[in-house]
């Protein structure tokens, strides 16, 4: 549509059938990404590119309209990594990954600063600019790895926390450097850094955990105003840490995590929702990303992209690795793992478009170089990291945990708990008698091969089975926590130590 002519009916029922089909096509590329190995990160931008300059010929160079959807994006993103981690995995990985998200940045932002300086012979604000830009790993890459590789706890929880936290101070630094007129010291950098990702960490904790409170206590009147109102909820912790002048991107991700962790009302439908909405998300940013790049101006970049990724990949990440892991006594493995899991996305991308949109000198050099570093790092890291995984002797069975529903019974003062025992699940063989919920809970129905039945305290439960256990308002997280208890460590779970985590 040329720029300045009326939008019609017609025009929009085209751009409403465009971005159907892209999203179909996007639907449909992870199943491709599935079988192949193929990250789906590679296919959404390549959709992009097919439908930009170089393909079908749809012009797109809006860099500061990409900029603010890829940050919303982003925090759409974030909220789903945020929503899906548990609490029990990363409690322990937290200092690991506090250090990696702030040293570790550090030493990464100098090392690839100067190789882009040194070996490429970008000037050293530029340098800096693209140290600072591909040093985050991106939280929708190593989210969507860490789906299909099953890794220790402990690895889990430190990538999932550094892939959360490492944005905040990355927009920082890269905001910093494309600022006009002088750069601040290094010291005040490192003071500014620290403020605002103290007060992102108090807005989020405080409005994650005034959102959890609330939605625990008001029965909604219908099950899907629930995924609304946590997303709502997110997304207002991201706008109040950027207004208090913090880290919007750090508050979103630890309202999130709280949100996640705090057993809400008709739970696996928000998971679902928020999965759904991350999808949407990482479809429509790669998507834009791609339209944005015009591949017949990258030749002259990629060789200077490969130096400078090469450094990072082999240099930067490994040494920036070691040296915050240092206190922590990580084993060898494990560094190892870590070193080659630091994965670029989409984030390096979207912040490239930063000093785009502050006009930096060669600002659009500095976006193709992060680009094909991008694109081709992710084709070598990412397709690798399950083979290195098992050549580690790293990875880990999922254990099989309970699916479980709540349901408030608001004028009961009162929840309904839906229970799906897995496969491999301990709860198969125990009966009803032996789960010892505590009392003011029991269950009430059961749903085996189609038919219901009310149980009797001998009744013994199968996988595959479906509960309905009623708890009162005041035993209800005692139930679910019983419940889980029994799921992962048998009848016996309570006397052997078996965790509900």
């Amino acid at each position: 549509m040329r720029k300045g002519r009326p939008l019609t009916v017609h025009h929009l029922n085209e751009l409403l059938l465009i971005c159907a089909l892209v999203l179909l096509v996007g639907v449909a590329a992870v199943r491709i990404s599935t079988r192949s190995g193929l990250p789906t990160l590679l296919i959404y931008l390549g959709i992009g590119v097919a439908i930009g300059t170089d393909g079908i010929g749809v012009t797109f160079n809006d860099a500061e309209l990409t900029q603010i959807l890829g940050y919303t994006a982003l925090v759409v993103i974030l909220a789903e990594g945020g929503l899906g981690t548990k609490w029990g995995e990363i409690k322990p990985a937290l200092p690991t990954a506090a250090v990696l998200s702030t040293v570790g940045v550090a030493v990464s932002v100098g090392v690839t600063a100067a190789a882009g300086h040194y070996v490429v012979g970008l000037d050293w604000r530029q340098a800096l600019i693209i140290g600072a830009v591909v040093s985050s790993t991106d939280a929708a890459a190593v989210f969507s790895v860490l789906r299909t590789v099953p890794l220790p706890k402990r690895l889990t929880g430190v990538l999932e926390a550094e892939s959360g936290f490492n944005d905040a101070p990355v927009v920082i630094l890269v905001v910093a450097f494309s600022g006009q007129g002088r750069m601040d010291s290094w010291y005040t950098l490192i003071g500014e850094i620290a403020l605002e990702l103290a007060i992102g960490a108090v807005v989020g904790l405080a409005i994650g955990w005034l959102g959890a409170f609330g939605l625990r206590h008001v029965a909604l009147p219908a099950s899907g105003l629930y995924p609304i109102a946590v997303v709502a909820i997110a997304v207002i912790a991201y706008a109040g840490g950027s207004l208090a002048h913090g880290s919007g991107f750090l508050a979103v991700y630890l309202a999130s995590l709280l949100l996640g962790n705090a057993r809400l009302p008709h739970w696996p439908a928000t998971r679902g929702f928020a999965e759904g909405l991350g999808w949407l998300a990482q479809i429509g940013m790669f998507v834009l990303l791609g339209l944005l790049v015009t591949p017949h101006e990258l030749g002259d970049d990629v060789l200077p992209a490969l130096a400078v990724g090469l450094v990072l990949t082999v240099v930067a990440r490994p040494v920036s690795v070691l040296l915050s892991t240092a206190p922590f006594r990580l084993p060898w493995r494990e560094k190892a793992l870590l070193s080659w899991a630091g994965l670029r996305g989409a984030v390096p991308i979207v912040l490239a478009t930063i000093p785009m949109v502050s006009n930096v000198p060669d600002s659009r050099r500095i976006f193709n170089i992060v680009f094909v570093l991008v694109i081709v790092y992710t084709l070598v890291q990412g397709p690798t990291l399950p083979w290195l995984a098992t050549r580690l002797r790293l990875e880990e069975p999922e254990p099989a945990d309970l699916g479980i529903e709540s349901a408030p019974l608001e004028r009961l003062r009162g929840h309904l708990l839906s229970v799906s025992i897995p496969q491999a699940s301990k709860m198969h063989g125990v009966e009803v008698g032996e789960l010892r919920l505590p009392t003011g809970a029991a269950v009430t129905l059961v749903v085996r091969d189609g038919t219901s039945f009310v149980p009797l305290p001998s009744t013994m439960l199968r996988r595959g089975d479906e509960l309905l256990v009623v708890a009162t308002d005041p035993v209800r997280d005692a139930a679910e926590r019983r419940l889980r208890s029994v799921g992962r460590g048998g009848k016996l779970a309570g006397w052997l130590g078996t965790g509900a985590s």
